[in-house]
């Protein structure tokens, strides 16, 4: 007769535990109103008109097409960009992540980059590039020596204008940027050839 009671006592118990835990609630999360200024929504929308979101990259795009940079288009960036960074990269790059455009200091007022950026290190709009993995400036095209690859676009909404000369790696924009991101998009395609 003990084990009965004894099991009922464990299940009350469990009960009023899990209860004053608040399992079976939704989880807790902060309000939008907890969060800093300017990071109640981290992200933005971000698209290519020639390749759809997890699509793959057109020949035209890549080291053994044109090899030049896709068009891209954004809207609902943050009031209180100062300017906009791209960074695109491969992380399923055999030797680590490959670094295929850097690109910094656009104007807050940006809403797209036309097709085939050229490769200069200030663009006329004030704009640089940084070095990609080639140790060259601008776009370098998909490249992948075997499968396929994913090629992550990033933008992010600075609240600053960073003050790195033309040349910078990605490593120094992203120490730069560290506590200025006001939101961030990103658009990814595949290739292989």
């Amino acid at each position: 007769m003990k084990k009965p009671v004894s099991s009922l006592l464990m299940m009350i118990l469990f009960t009023f535990i899990l209860s004053a835990c608040g399992a079976g609630s939704s989880p807790s999360t902060p309000s939008d109103e907890s969060l800093p200024e300017g990071e109640q929504d981290m992200s933005f929308k971000m698209t290519s008109p020639a390749f759809a979101q997890g699509e793959p990259i057109p020949q035209k795009y890549a080291c053994n097409g044109q090899e030049v940079s896709p068009p891209l288009q954004w809207d609902d960036v943050p009031q209180t960009t100062q300017s906009l960074a791209l960074i695109m990269d491969d992380p399923d790059a055999p030797a680590g992540t490959w670094v295929h455009w850097v690109l910094y200091n656009l104007p807050a007022g940006t809403r797209a980059l036309s097709e085939n950026i050229p490769p200069d290190i200030s663009l006329p709009d004030g704009s640089r590039h940084g070095k990609n993995s080639w140790g060259r400036f601008g776009y370098g095209g998909p490249c992948p020596p075997s499968g396929v690859h994913r090629y992550f676009f990033k933008l992010y909404a600075l609240d600053i204008k960073p003050d790195l000369p033309a040349g910078a790696s990605k490593e120094q924009l992203l120490a730069t940027m560290e506590g200025h991101i006001l939101g961030q998009a990103e658009v990814m395609g595949t290739y292989s050839k």
